[in-house]
């Protein structure tokens, strides 16, 4: 008779608890934090809104707030525009995101911070930054940045910075850079850079950039630079350059540049001027105007400028000659004297 009092009383004041717990979390996540209670630090646990936290502080969702030393757990991402600084752990359940984060950012679904991550950020779906990140971050999805990345950045479909990047940049489809990027790039698809490419860059279909490509470039498709460049360059299809090639060049269709400068194989081959060691099957080709200084080994050697070197093929043309020509008919546009020779012809120039 005396047990089921002493059950009913305790389920009484076990729920009256509840009660005053949860009324006193759901009064902190709503306590302005502009008054002089809420500025205070609190520590070593906070529970709610409260803007100024050494030790652990959950909450649901954060508003202005200030700063957090030690733990920061939320449930959703913080409203906009997202402020203050937590160092330590920035821990989403599932998402979470502050201005700046120094240390460790993990969330479930995703972090994220309106100003720079340092550290370490890992996020189900993404990873994100809008000044920059520096460090390492990984993606399920994907990891962007709107400043610079600098470490390591692995997204399982793409990551990108609108800024620079220095490190490792890894997208399952693509890396892209709205600026420079110096060391190494992985992109499934490919991966591009507006503002230069320095290192090794490996796309699974293309590298490109607005401005110079430096290193060693692999690429299933092409590789291209609107600037120049400068390396190893090894393309399923076709490689090319707005301005100068140098180094080392292969590719399954064809190469070309106003410039080559190097050694390069390809079926096609083509350039205004070149100073290299060329291996065509197909065609080696010098515009109109243009200059070749080197070797050449193509079924049809057509040098439309001044050739100075060896060309061997079938048909062998140049306008004007400073060196040897070595095939079944070699021409010599302005040799008086034999312009037409089977076998073997030679020229001084003019």
């Amino acid at each position: 008779m005396l047990i089921v009092p002493s059950i009913r009383s305790s389920a009484a004041l076990l729920g009256a608890a509840l009660s005053v717990a949860i009324g006193s979390a759901a009064k902190a996540q709503g306590a302005d934090s502009t008054s002089a209670g809420a500025r205070r630090t609190r520590a070593p646990i906070s529970i709610g809104n409260y803007p100024r936290v050494d030790g652990v502080r959950l909450n649901f969702r954060d508003r202005r707030l200030d700063r957090v030393r030690g733990i920061n757990a939320t449930i959703w991402q913080p409203h906009e525009p997202a402020t203050g600084a937590v160092t330590g752990l920035a821990l989403g359940l599932p998402l979470t995101g502050a201005g700046e984060i120094h240390g460790l950012a993990l969330g479930m679904l995703g972090a994220s911070a309106s100003g720079t991550i340092r550290g370490i950020a890992i996020g189900g779906i993404g990873v994100g930054s809008g000044g920059g990140v520096r460090g390492l971050a990984i993606g399920g999805i994907g990891v962007g940045s709107g400043g610079d990345l600098e470490g390591i950045a692995i997204g399982g479909i793409g990551a990108g910075s609108g800024g620079n990047a220095t490190g490792l940049v890894v997208g399952g489809i693509g890396a892209g850079l709205g600026g420079k990027l110096r060391g190494i790039a992985i992109g499934g698809i490919g991966v591009g850079a507006a503002g230069g490419v320095s290192g090794l860059s490996i796309g699974g279909i293309g590298v490109g950039t607005g401005g110079d490509l430096t290193g060693i470039m692999l690429a299933g498709i092409g590789a291209g630079a609107g600037g120049n460049v400068t390396g190893l360059t090894v393309s399923g299809i076709g490689a090319g350059a707005g301005g100068t090639m140098r180094g080392i060049g292969i590719a399954g269709i064809g190469i070309g540049a106003p410039k080559l400068v190097g050694g390069y194989l390809a079926p096609t081959v083509g350039a205004l001027d070149a100073h290299a060691i060329v291996i065509a099957p197909v065609l080696f080709r010098i515009e109109k105007g243009g200059s070749f200084r080197g070797g050449s080994l193509s079924a049809v050697n057509y040098v439309r400028g001044t050739q100075r070197g060896v060309s061997i093929g079938l048909v062998n043309y140049a306008r004007s000659l400073h060196g040897v020509q070595i095939g079944v008919l070699n021409i010599i546009a302005d040799q008086t004297s034999h312009p037409f020779l089977p076998i073997v012809n030679w020229g001084g120039g003019r």
